[in-house]
């Protein structure tokens, strides 16, 4: 006969007085000033590791995202700008695989650096708002935004925004507060850098001109050498790629117009209604996780200290009491406001396509502007709750991460976009180039979504021509395709294979055409097949 021990009260009193000290001293090190740092920079990298392996088990089927492969090649060379966009995204992809290998594992943990240094920028704004306590569960409650994990996958120029922005926030808080020119100097920086990334900051920085004109406090700051200075270093920060920008006909601005307009106002409606919706429901997952930290707290439910027709009259007073200050709040509160308001208003206005991931960079601000309401009760307990509600929930992800996998592709087993075999056929298409030609493969045209893919994964890296597209990368050109000789891979049921049949025609009228089908086997199953057409062209002579 087997009996099961319980445990006695003595063991149970010790393991709450663990649980009490660890909880006491989370939160100790959350707003002891020698202490913080270290604990949002070690909590950023916990965040980064965890994601990392999570993206690696979730995408183990699939070749990455083609703009992280775009990304990739544009850090082969660092250029003023690559065509359709500034050059920063690129530069930075360059440097990280400088020191690690063209593999998958290697661009999701980028990505999830990227993310993890925007948690960190971002803790560094919320201190300036608000007080320790509240600082540290704006971290999490942000390593919570979908944006920041499983959402925040393909690094590319959208999610670098989500640390180009908070630092371009954090350097006007700092010249909002200090109104020096060297504060001015700092902001005009981070301005450049922010433009560097991409256009689509402009919004950012415009909402920040309002609020610098909105604010209260605006003519003490709009009549100190900061505002001035800032302008004046961002436009000479700005002055190599403007000089690029020129010499490249304004091309990704006019790309941009061509790409992103619409006539169809019924199918504008909707499509803004979406960007709005997306959003929205994103930002719901860490505002009621955080919402549910604090109602876990005695006296539970009671997350607000007055009701809301008083928040607004008490909030002044309140502030300095409740660890806030409401004049950099202020600033966020409008910053936040006017960037999530105004581009869908500005895209119902001009007939703008408002893509769902422009909204990536945009809300990062929102738990910050909810969390520095001066009569929210933060408690200390919250912040081991929400610690704890992070953690589990990441934990779960990594434990479930493959079964997730297995579902999706057995969901998705027919969808060659999401699984087609991209990988393979880069190897095979170097295989037999050097069959052929006995010469590394240099160069390859096609579109971006078939051929950027082959430039991560082809062990020759080549550089990728779009012949049809009106910009240019600046990594190769036509000469160079007729010089070193070219792989065009066009996939045969796009609509614009007659006029990239054209183009091959007349550049290299003795290509070889071919037609290649791949497909990978993932844990024993096989994925979709994709066929291409393919063109050997021979080196020139």
């Amino acid at each position: 006969m087997s009996t099961t021990s319980l445990p006695t009260a003595g063991a149970r009193a010790k393991a709450r007085l663990s649980y009490n000290r660890f909880r006491a001293f989370l939160v100790a090190c959350a707003v002891r000033p020698e202490a913080r740092l270290w604990l949002v920079i070690q909590f950023a990298i916990l965040h980064a590791v965890l994601w990392t392996f999570i993206l690696i088990n979730l995408k183990a089927a699939q070749d990455v995202h083609m703009d992280v492969a775009e990304a990739w090649g544009w850090g082969q060379k660092f250029l003023w700008g690559y065509g359709k966009h500034p050059p920063l995204s690129g530069w930075v992809a360059g440097l990280w695989f400088r020191a690690l290998p063209a593999a998958d594992w290697a661009t999701y943990a980028l990505a999830m650096t990227t993310v993890s240094v925007g948690m960190v920028i971002c803790w560094l704004i919320a201190l300036r708002v608000v007080d320790a306590r509240r600082a540290f569960l704006v971290v999490v409650m942000i390593a919570l935004y979908p944006i920041f994990n499983f959402k925040g996958f393909k690094y590319n120029p959208d999610l670098l925004q989500l640390v180009t922005l908070p630092l371009l926030v954090l350097a006007y808080l700092n010249a909002f507060e200090k109104r020096s020119w060297q504060s001015g100097i700092l902001l005009g920086l981070a301005g450049a850098l922010a433009l560097m990334t991409k256009y689509w900051v402009l919004t950012m920085i415009g909402a920040i001109g309002l609020a610098a004109l909105i604010h209260p406090d605006r003519l003490r700051f709009l009549s100190s050498p900061a505002p001035w200075v800032a302008i004046a270093t961002m436009v000479a920060a700005m002055i190599p790629h403007l000089v690029w920008l020129a010499d490249a006909h304004f091309v990704p601005l006019t790309y941009a117009g061509d790409t992103y307009s619409l006539q169809d106002k019924a199918q504008l409606h909707q499509l803004v209604a979406g960007y709005v919706l997306h959003n929205f429901a994103l930002l719901a997952l860490p505002v009621a996780l955080a919402a549910l930290a604090m109602a876990l707290v005695p006296p539970w439910g009671r997350l607000l200290q007055a009701t809301p027709s008083r928040i607004v009259t008490r909030a002044w007073a309140r502030g300095a009491n409740a660890g806030v200050n409401v004049s950099q709040a202020l600033n966020v509160w409008i910053v936040q406001v006017i960037v999530a308001v105004g581009p869908p208003l500005g895209a119902l206005a001009f007939s703008i396509y408002m893509k769902t991931d422009w909204g990536i960079s945009l809300f990062f601000l929102v738990p910050l502007a909810l969390v520095a309401i001066p009569t929210l009760r933060v408690q200390s307990a919250a912040l081991f709750n929400i610690a704890a509600i992070w953690l589990v929930l990441s934990a779960a992800t990594l434990a479930a991460s493959p079964w997730i996998a297995a579902r999706e592709m057995a969901a998705n087993a027919g969808n060659a976009q999401i699984y087609g075999a991209r990988s393979e056929l880069a190897r095979e298409l170097t295989q037999a180039w050097h069959t052929r030609f006995g010469s590394r493969w240099a160069v390859v045209a096609g579109t971006m979504e078939q051929i950027q893919p082959l430039v991560l994964y082809s062990p020759d890296h080549p550089s990728a021509l779009l012949p049809l597209e009106a910009w240019d990368s600046g990594l190769t050109s036509r000469d160079d395709a007729r010089k070193y000789g070219f792989i065009g891979v066009f996939d045969p049921t796009d609509d614009r294979l007659p006029k990239f049949e054209r183009w091959v025609s007349d550049v290299a009228p003795n290509a070889e055409r071919i037609v290649m089908t791949t497909r990978r086997f993932t844990g024993g199953k096989a994925g979709p097949s994709m066929s291409w057409n393919i063109y050997f062209a021979p080196p020139g002579k």
